[in-house]
């Protein structure tokens, strides 16, 4: 869309004709992107952008750089929200090509096969699988009964997913008006799973809000995890039974996570870490190989200690 109908759409003032093809954060958009500022601890992204236009509030409008446009308003998030609707793919596509089956795959009855999509050669696609539209598959790969593969998401070659698992469902990303109602942000991104990956059962994996969730090469899930939007999870690294990982959490290669432990967002987690059973990350980890347990997160051994004493008080 040119960049004054989607002005004309937030009721905001714009004569440029600029095309914008999509939407993105302030660092990775390019020319012919929208992104927003809502939150002033980004405002360094904010001078580096290099997106068509910026969804911001008039106090920092005159830091937009001059190869930008600012689009002014009072609550840049939640018109990036009504933004999102515009460039929200079809749920299902009405045409297209009929998905391509590799060499001695085996397809089982009732299987769903978006357009344009591919299965590689040799995979077993199980009964009750959904693989929507423009999905692709690598070769050797195994999805059990009832997995679901929205449209976009790639998986890669010799992976296994177990049944009842979710890739690329929408993340949970919402803007409030003024008067409390929630406004949807659409999930424009996609889900990317490497190769060699397992996932097990009733896993649920978000697509992005913009750009893609990574899963890596070689990582292992355990059952009933949930890896919220625009997450990156490092080659080789293993989480275990119910691990919660909220929106643009990045873990770095080879990090152990025990079962039920969790992370807020926006944060890293340094390579072979390991967080402990019920552990909860609250702030970036930037040393690696350490082992790290507790709520809030202690270093492993201070927490052992620190249940010692406890123990002890107890008696």
């Amino acid at each position: 869309m040119k960049l004054n109908e989607i002005a004309k759409v937030l009721n905001l003032d714009s004569s440029s004709e600029v095309e914008i093809v999509g939407l993105n954060t302030l660092l990775d958009s390019n020319e012919n992107e929208l992104t927003f500022l809502e939150n002033k601890k980004y405002i360094n992204d904010l001078k580096n952008t290099k997106a068509a236009a910026v969804l911001v509030k008039k106090e920092f409008a005159s830091l937009v750089p001059n190869t930008s446009i600012a689009l002014v308003c009072e609550e840049p998030y939640l018109n990036l929200a009504y933004a999102s609707k515009l460039f929200a793919p079809k749920v299902i596509e009405g045409e297209g090509e009929d998905c391509i089956v590799g060499t001695d795959t085996i397809i089982m009855p009732n299987v769903y096969l978006g357009k344009n999509s591919k299965v590689g050669k040799n995979c077993k696609i199980m009964a009750g699988v959904f693989i929507g539209d423009n999905v692709s598959i690598g070769d050797n790969t195994i999805l059990h009964p009832n997995v679901t593969i929205y449209r976009d998401c790639v998986v890669g070659s010799d992976c296994i997913i177990h049944a009842g698992t979710v890739v690329g469902s929408d993340g949970f990303g919402f803007a409030n008006t003024k008067d409390g109602k929630y406004i949807k942000i659409y999930q424009n991104g996609n889900v990317v799973i490497g190769n060699d990956v397992e996932i097990g059962s009733n896993t649920s994996i978000d697509r992005a809000v913009f750009k893609s969730t990574i899963i890596s090469d070689g990582v292992r899930l355990d059952n009933l995890i949930h890896i919220a939007h625009n997450c990156k999870i490092g080659t080789g690294s293993i989480l275990t039974g119910q691990v919660g990982l909220s929106g643009s959490t990045t873990l770095h290669e080879y990090v152990i996570m025990g079962g039920q432990s969790a992370t807020a967002g926006h944060l890293e987690i340094a390579p072979f870490t390991t967080i402990a059973a019920r552990g909860g990350v609250t702030k970036s980890i930037t040393t690696p190989k350490k082992q790290w347990a507790g709520f809030p997160l202690f270093e492993h051994r201070q927490w052992l200690k620190l249940q010692g004493r406890i123990a002890k008080l107890l008696k």
